[in-house]
């Protein structure tokens, strides 16, 4: 088996402090070739995205890739809603999720994969305020125990 090639070209950090990721898996994403350059370039935004399902399709929508400076009459719009690949059966046990209530389908990271771009999709729960406070104060002790344990090892 075969080492797999991956390169990151965003992620959506916003989404692990907005959410709990309860599930994530990987898709593929429909794009035009002017937005595979702009990719190449790093010149997309993950952060306000989310995914919907329509007629037994999925999409993401609100997510950011910039215009190709080359691309000329070949540039689509920006934020377009862009078509996920994945097999019917896991869009429908994703809709039996988002439909139960209180799930929904958040964009983790875009990535290359050998010469593919995939998109890697979290079915997620939305965070309460006292959630968020919990995380930053976990990571902040965290941080102290790290910083006490560098200074006593000098």
């Amino acid at each position: 088996m075969a080492k797999e090639n991956l390169k990151t070209i965003a992620q959506n950090k916003k989404a692990h402090h907005d959410y709990f990721v309860i599930e994530s898996l990987e898709a593929g994403i429909e794009l035009c070739g002017t937005e595979v350059k702009s990719l190449r370039a790093g010149r997309v935004n993950l952060k306000d995205s989310w995914c919907s399902i329509d007629g037994g399709e999925i999409f993401v929508n609100g997510m950011h890739i910039s215009p190709y400076e080359q691309g000329n009459i070949f540039n689509r719009d920006p934020v377009r809603a862009r078509r996920l690949l994945l097999h019917k059966r896991e869009i429908m046990r994703l809709y039996g999720f988002v439909k139960q209530g209180g799930y929904t389908l958040i964009p983790i990271s875009l990535y290359f994969k050998s010469s593919r771009v995939k998109l890697q999709l979290g079915l997620c729960k939305g965070k309460k305020l006292y959630d968020k406070r919990a995380d930053i104060a976990k990571k902040d002790a965290k941080r102290t125990m790290e910083r006490a344990l560098k200074e006593q090892n000098r």
